[in-house]
Protein backbone atom coordinates (compact mmCIF):
# COMPACT_ATOMS: atom_id res chain seq x y z
CA UNK A 1 0.00 0.00 0.00
CA UNK A 2 1.18 3.36 -0.75
CA UNK A 3 2.41 5.93 1.67
CA UNK A 4 2.45 8.67 -0.65
CA UNK A 5 2.84 12.15 1.33
CA UNK A 6 -0.23 13.98 0.74
CA UNK A 7 -1.05 17.91 1.02
CA UNK A 8 -3.68 20.59 0.86
CA UNK A 9 -7.20 20.07 1.43
CA UNK A 10 -10.04 18.06 0.34
CA UNK A 11 -13.74 18.92 1.23
CA UNK A 12 -16.79 16.34 1.31
CA UNK A 13 -20.35 16.17 2.14
CA UNK A 14 -20.78 13.70 5.26
CA UNK A 15 -23.11 11.22 6.00
CA UNK A 16 -22.91 10.02 9.38
CA UNK A 17 -25.63 7.82 9.48
CA UNK A 18 -28.45 6.76 12.00
CA UNK A 19 -25.23 4.69 14.31
CA UNK A 20 -23.48 8.84 14.95
CA UNK A 21 -26.50 9.25 17.27
CA UNK A 22 -26.73 6.55 19.79
CA UNK A 23 -24.42 3.51 20.01
CA UNK A 24 -21.32 5.16 17.71
CA UNK A 25 -21.14 8.55 19.25
CA UNK A 26 -17.89 7.78 19.43
CA UNK A 27 -16.90 7.01 15.97
CA UNK A 28 -18.71 10.51 14.93
CA UNK A 29 -16.77 12.61 17.65
CA UNK A 30 -13.66 11.21 17.05
CA UNK A 31 -13.54 11.15 12.76
CA UNK A 32 -15.00 15.16 13.33
CA UNK A 33 -12.02 16.01 15.48
CA UNK A 34 -9.31 13.85 13.40
CA UNK A 35 -10.56 14.99 10.10
CA UNK A 36 -9.93 18.79 9.86
CA UNK A 37 -5.98 17.72 11.50
CA UNK A 38 -5.02 15.74 8.67
CA UNK A 39 -6.58 18.05 5.82
CA UNK A 40 -10.34 16.70 5.48
CA UNK A 41 -13.18 19.10 5.81
CA UNK A 42 -16.75 17.54 6.16
CA UNK A 43 -20.10 19.43 5.74
CA UNK A 44 -22.80 18.05 7.16
CA UNK A 45 -25.41 16.77 5.07
CA UNK A 46 -28.40 18.46 5.65
CA UNK A 47 -31.95 16.63 6.57
CA UNK A 48 -30.24 13.03 5.97
CA UNK A 49 -32.39 9.56 6.45
CA UNK A 50 -31.45 6.09 7.19
CA UNK A 51 -29.72 4.37 4.83
CA UNK A 52 -31.81 1.39 4.72
CA UNK A 53 -29.61 -0.95 6.54
CA UNK A 54 -32.05 -1.43 9.32
CA UNK A 55 -35.41 -0.84 7.27
CA UNK A 56 -34.94 -0.76 3.92
CA UNK A 57 -35.23 -4.39 3.09
CA UNK A 58 -38.59 -5.30 4.73
CA UNK A 59 -40.90 -5.64 2.14
CA UNK A 60 -41.61 -4.04 -0.79
CA UNK A 61 -39.05 -4.98 -3.02
CA UNK A 62 -35.66 -2.91 -4.00
CA UNK A 63 -37.30 0.54 -4.87
CA UNK A 64 -37.62 1.66 -1.03
CA UNK A 65 -33.91 1.07 -0.22
CA UNK A 66 -32.93 2.62 -3.65
CA UNK A 67 -35.16 5.51 -2.57
CA UNK A 68 -33.77 6.21 0.79
CA UNK A 69 -30.16 6.09 -0.71
CA UNK A 70 -31.85 8.41 -3.78
CA UNK A 71 -33.06 10.97 -0.99
CA UNK A 72 -29.66 10.98 0.65
CA UNK A 73 -28.01 11.64 -2.98
CA UNK A 74 -30.39 14.19 -3.65
CA UNK A 75 -29.89 16.25 -0.85
CA UNK A 76 -25.99 15.85 -0.92
CA UNK A 77 -26.48 16.89 -4.74
CA UNK A 78 -28.40 19.95 -4.03
CA UNK A 79 -25.47 21.18 -1.56
CA UNK A 80 -22.62 20.65 -4.19
CA UNK A 81 -20.52 18.51 -6.08
CA UNK A 82 -18.84 17.26 -3.39
CA UNK A 83 -17.88 13.23 -2.90
CA UNK A 84 -20.49 11.34 -0.07
CA UNK A 85 -18.54 10.08 2.50
CA UNK A 86 -19.20 8.04 5.95
CA UNK A 87 -17.34 6.41 8.42
CA UNK A 88 -20.00 3.77 9.07
CA UNK A 89 -19.92 0.37 7.29
CA UNK A 90 -23.59 -0.27 6.82
CA UNK A 91 -23.80 3.42 5.63
CA UNK A 92 -21.43 2.66 3.08
CA UNK A 93 -22.38 -0.65 1.83
CA UNK A 94 -26.02 0.56 1.41
CA UNK A 95 -24.91 3.79 -0.14
CA UNK A 96 -22.29 2.86 -2.55
CA UNK A 97 -24.36 -0.16 -3.35
CA UNK A 98 -27.38 1.88 -4.22
CA UNK A 99 -25.92 4.67 -6.08
CA UNK A 100 -24.00 2.15 -8.25
CA UNK A 101 -27.62 0.32 -8.93
CA UNK A 102 -29.41 4.19 -10.05
CA UNK A 103 -26.12 4.96 -12.07
CA UNK A 104 -26.06 1.82 -13.74
CA UNK A 105 -30.00 1.20 -14.60
CA UNK A 106 -31.95 3.54 -15.77
CA UNK A 107 -35.30 2.15 -15.12
CA UNK A 108 -34.07 2.10 -11.47
CA UNK A 109 -33.69 5.45 -11.47
CA UNK A 110 -36.79 6.44 -13.17
CA UNK A 111 -38.32 4.60 -10.27
CA UNK A 112 -36.39 6.54 -7.72
CA UNK A 113 -36.79 9.96 -9.18
CA UNK A 114 -40.22 9.08 -9.34
CA UNK A 115 -40.57 8.53 -6.05
CA UNK A 116 -38.56 11.31 -4.79
CA UNK A 117 -40.92 13.39 -7.35
CA UNK A 118 -43.81 12.98 -4.44
CA UNK A 119 -41.27 15.52 -2.42
CA UNK A 120 -39.96 17.77 -5.35
CA UNK A 121 -36.95 15.79 -5.76
CA UNK A 122 -34.57 14.32 -8.01
CA UNK A 123 -31.07 12.58 -8.11
CA UNK A 124 -28.83 12.98 -11.32
CA UNK A 125 -26.30 10.34 -10.46
CA UNK A 126 -23.56 12.21 -10.57
CA UNK A 127 -21.81 12.07 -6.87
CA UNK A 128 -18.99 9.42 -5.64
CA UNK A 129 -19.86 7.73 -2.27
CA UNK A 130 -16.76 6.74 -0.39
CA UNK A 131 -15.94 5.25 2.77
CA UNK A 132 -13.64 7.48 5.52
CA UNK A 133 -10.54 4.63 5.55
CA UNK A 134 -10.48 4.69 1.51
CA UNK A 135 -10.48 8.62 1.68
CA UNK A 136 -7.33 8.57 4.25
CA UNK A 137 -5.97 6.12 2.66
CA UNK A 138 -6.39 7.67 -0.80
CA UNK A 139 -6.44 11.64 -0.24
CA UNK A 140 -4.78 11.81 3.14
CA UNK A 141 -1.73 9.20 3.27
CA UNK A 142 -0.03 7.03 6.13
CA UNK A 143 2.66 10.14 5.86
CA UNK A 144 0.49 12.51 6.58
CA UNK A 145 -1.02 10.40 9.48
CA UNK A 146 2.76 9.34 11.02
CA UNK A 147 3.69 13.86 10.74
CA UNK A 148 0.36 14.72 12.88
CA UNK A 149 0.99 12.32 15.38
CA UNK A 150 2.52 14.49 19.03
CA UNK A 151 1.64 11.82 21.54
CA UNK A 152 3.02 7.96 19.56
CA UNK A 153 1.25 4.96 21.04
CA UNK A 154 4.13 2.88 22.00
CA UNK A 155 3.87 -0.09 23.20
CA UNK A 156 -0.29 0.12 22.44
CA UNK A 157 -0.86 -3.60 20.85
CA UNK A 158 -3.68 -3.16 18.36
CA UNK A 159 -5.74 -5.94 16.81
CA UNK A 160 -7.01 -4.33 13.33
CA UNK A 161 -10.36 -6.12 12.99
CA UNK A 162 -11.83 -4.67 9.67
CA UNK A 163 -15.04 -6.81 9.79
CA UNK A 164 -16.89 -7.69 6.25
CA UNK A 165 -18.70 -4.37 5.06
CA UNK A 166 -16.11 -1.91 4.53
CA UNK A 167 -14.11 -4.16 2.36
CA UNK A 168 -17.00 -6.11 0.75
CA UNK A 169 -17.39 -6.19 -2.27
CA UNK A 170 -15.99 -2.47 -2.97
CA UNK A 171 -12.31 -2.36 -1.38
CA UNK A 172 -10.36 -3.89 -5.03
CA UNK A 173 -12.87 -2.30 -7.56
CA UNK A 174 -12.54 1.52 -9.53
CA UNK A 175 -15.55 2.81 -7.72
CA UNK A 176 -14.48 2.09 -4.32
CA UNK A 177 -11.40 3.22 -4.42
CA UNK A 178 -9.35 0.47 -4.94
CA UNK A 179 -7.28 1.38 -1.81
CA UNK A 180 -6.78 -2.53 -0.27
CA UNK A 181 -8.68 -6.25 -1.08
CA UNK A 182 -11.13 -7.95 0.83
CA UNK A 183 -8.77 -11.08 1.15
CA UNK A 184 -5.84 -9.82 3.68
CA UNK A 185 -6.69 -5.81 4.01
CA UNK A 186 -3.77 -3.58 5.55
CA UNK A 187 -5.38 -0.02 6.10
CA UNK A 188 -6.06 -1.00 9.67
CA UNK A 189 -2.65 -2.23 10.99
CA UNK A 190 -0.98 1.13 8.41
CA UNK A 191 -2.87 3.30 10.68
CA UNK A 192 -1.99 1.95 13.79
CA UNK A 193 1.42 1.44 13.04
CA UNK A 194 1.41 5.16 11.72
CA UNK A 195 -0.03 6.38 15.58
CA UNK A 196 2.89 4.75 16.89
CA UNK A 197 0.93 1.10 17.98
CA UNK A 198 2.31 -2.33 17.04
CA UNK A 199 0.15 -3.75 14.85
CA UNK A 200 0.06 -7.57 16.27
CA UNK A 201 -0.90 -10.63 13.44
CA UNK A 202 -4.72 -10.92 12.86
CA UNK A 203 -5.85 -13.49 10.61
CA UNK A 204 -9.71 -13.17 11.38
CA UNK A 205 -9.13 -9.63 9.92
CA UNK A 206 -12.59 -9.82 8.18
CA UNK A 207 -14.17 -12.63 9.77
CA UNK A 208 -17.74 -11.98 10.45
CA UNK A 209 -19.02 -10.72 14.11
CA UNK A 210 -22.94 -12.31 13.24
CA UNK A 211 -23.32 -8.58 12.04
CA UNK A 212 -27.79 -7.90 12.83
CA UNK A 213 -28.21 -11.38 13.91
CA UNK A 214 -26.26 -10.68 16.91
CA UNK A 215 -28.99 -7.91 17.68
CA UNK A 216 -31.74 -10.01 17.15
CA UNK A 217 -30.43 -13.46 18.29
CA UNK A 218 -26.79 -12.97 19.82
CA UNK A 219 -26.56 -16.86 20.86
CA UNK A 220 -26.40 -18.05 17.02
CA UNK A 221 -23.55 -15.46 16.89
CA UNK A 222 -21.49 -15.94 20.08
CA UNK A 223 -19.20 -18.60 18.78
CA UNK A 224 -17.85 -16.00 15.72
CA UNK A 225 -17.52 -12.82 17.88
CA UNK A 226 -15.70 -15.55 20.80
CA UNK A 227 -13.10 -16.76 17.77
CA UNK A 228 -12.27 -12.72 17.42
CA UNK A 229 -11.80 -12.27 20.84
CA UNK A 230 -9.57 -15.89 21.00
CA UNK A 231 -7.51 -14.12 18.05
CA UNK A 232 -7.29 -10.99 19.45
CA UNK A 233 -5.94 -12.35 22.92
CA UNK A 234 -3.69 -15.55 21.35
CA UNK A 235 -1.87 -12.10 19.54
CA UNK A 236 -1.42 -10.14 22.79
CA UNK A 237 -3.22 -7.13 21.76
CA UNK A 238 -4.28 -4.39 24.33
CA UNK A 239 -6.94 -3.27 21.98
CA UNK A 240 -9.41 -4.53 19.23
CA UNK A 241 -9.35 -1.45 16.26
CA UNK A 242 -12.61 -1.49 14.13
CA UNK A 243 -13.79 0.88 11.50
CA UNK A 244 -17.42 -0.55 11.82
CA UNK A 245 -20.03 0.57 14.08
CA UNK A 246 -22.04 -2.76 14.22
CA UNK A 247 -18.82 -4.66 14.72
CA UNK A 248 -17.66 -2.59 17.77
CA UNK A 249 -20.57 -3.23 19.49
CA UNK A 250 -21.07 -6.69 18.74
CA UNK A 251 -17.88 -7.84 19.93
CA UNK A 252 -17.38 -5.56 22.57
CA UNK A 253 -21.45 -6.00 23.66
CA UNK A 254 -21.30 -9.70 24.13
CA UNK A 255 -18.20 -10.25 25.60
CA UNK A 256 -19.53 -10.78 29.23
CA UNK A 257 -22.45 -13.57 27.67
CA UNK A 258 -19.63 -15.44 26.16
CA UNK A 259 -17.84 -15.80 29.26
CA UNK A 260 -20.70 -17.37 30.88
CA UNK A 261 -21.32 -19.49 28.19
CA UNK A 262 -18.16 -20.44 27.30
CA UNK A 263 -16.28 -19.93 31.05
CA UNK A 264 -13.76 -17.53 29.34
CA UNK A 265 -12.98 -14.58 30.52
CA UNK A 266 -12.46 -11.74 28.02
CA UNK A 267 -12.02 -8.03 28.55
CA UNK A 268 -11.05 -6.97 25.61
CA UNK A 269 -11.62 -3.01 24.63
CA UNK A 270 -12.99 -2.60 21.18
CA UNK A 271 -12.35 0.61 19.86
CA UNK A 272 -12.75 3.12 16.49
CA UNK A 273 -9.74 3.30 14.64
CA UNK A 274 -10.49 6.86 14.70
CA UNK A 275 -10.14 7.43 18.58
CA UNK A 276 -6.79 6.18 17.95
CA UNK A 277 -5.64 8.30 16.00
CA UNK A 278 -6.92 11.39 18.17
CA UNK A 279 -5.12 10.29 21.12
CA UNK A 280 -2.23 9.63 18.94
CA UNK A 281 -2.36 13.45 17.85
CA UNK A 282 -2.56 14.64 21.32
CA UNK A 283 -6.14 15.47 21.29
CA UNK A 284 -8.44 15.51 24.52
CA UNK A 285 -9.36 11.97 25.58
CA UNK A 286 -12.89 12.61 26.31
CA UNK A 287 -13.77 15.97 23.63
CA UNK A 288 -12.46 14.51 20.97
CA UNK A 289 -11.43 10.58 21.14
CA UNK A 290 -14.46 10.08 23.08
CA UNK A 291 -12.89 7.40 25.16
CA UNK A 292 -15.68 7.69 27.59
CA UNK A 293 -18.00 6.03 25.57
CA UNK A 294 -16.68 2.56 25.44
CA UNK A 295 -18.24 0.19 27.52
CA UNK A 296 -14.74 -1.59 28.19
CA UNK A 297 -12.59 0.93 29.14
CA UNK A 298 -8.51 0.55 27.92
CA UNK A 299 -7.30 1.69 31.05
CA UNK A 300 -3.81 1.66 28.38
CA UNK A 301 -5.01 3.82 25.84
CA UNK A 302 -6.48 6.17 28.46
CA UNK A 303 -3.89 6.55 30.18
CA UNK A 304 -1.79 7.45 27.13
CA UNK A 305 -4.63 10.42 26.05
CA UNK A 306 -4.26 14.04 27.24
CA UNK A 307 -6.68 14.61 29.95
Amino acid sequence: MSAEKKTGKVTFTYYPGCSSQGSARHLDESLRAIAPEIGIELRDLDDWNCCGASVGHIGGGQLPNLALTGRNLAKAEQQGPEDVVTGCAACYLNTHAGNEKIKADVKKRQAVNEALGAADMSYDADLQVRHMCEVIVNEVGIDRIKERVTNPLEGLKVAGYVGCQTVRPFAGTDSGGSYDTYEDPDFLDDFAEACGAEAVPFEVKTACCGGSVAVMSPDRTLHLIKRILEAAKEAGADVISTPCPLCQTNVEMYQEMINEKYGTDFNIPVVFYSQLMAVAFGLDGEKDAALHRNTIRSEKLEAMAKK
